[in-house]
């Protein structure tokens, strides 16, 4: 049902709405949450092959080795730092801080690179200390 004085839908959705960085952060915060269920399956497999016996355990590990298992490894981390950085975001504005429009849309674009900066420095230190 449309709005009579201003021809505009009641009730707006993403195709109306301009997308916006916290709007953005916003998504991709539920879909890293999402992200991250499937990411534990892959832990829980590397923990039930470990325990299940030599062979299991280096398959699971030859397969984490190739590079789609690296990719997939890569994916999870960042969609475990990504998550964790959108947790403190909320955990601030839980405080109270950071509502301040300005600063909120600078944190929101902040949130990507500083993820992508966090994961590589993890693999990088992972590397490091595995060789």
């Amino acid at each position: 049902m449309a709005n009579v004085t201003n021809k505009r839908p009641l009730s707006p959705h993403l195709q109306i709405y301009k997308p916006i960085p916290t709007m953005v952060m916003s998504i991709m915060h539920r879909i890293t949450g999402g992200a991250l269920y499937f990411g534990t399956i892959l832990v829980a497999w590397w923990l039930i092959a470990a325990s299940t016996g030599a062979t299991y355990f280096d398959w699971v590990s030859w397969f984490m080795g190739t590079i789609i298992g690296r990719l997939i490894l890569f994916g999870y981390t960042w969609a475990l730092v990504h998550h964790m950085i959108g947790g403190l975001r909320h955990f601030m504005w839980d405080l109270g801080y950071g509502f301040d429009k300005g600063f909120s849309t600078k944190l929101a674009k902040a949130m990507p690179v500083a993820s992508i900066a966090l994961t590589l420095v993890i693999w990088v230190i992972a590397y490091l200390v595995r060789y």
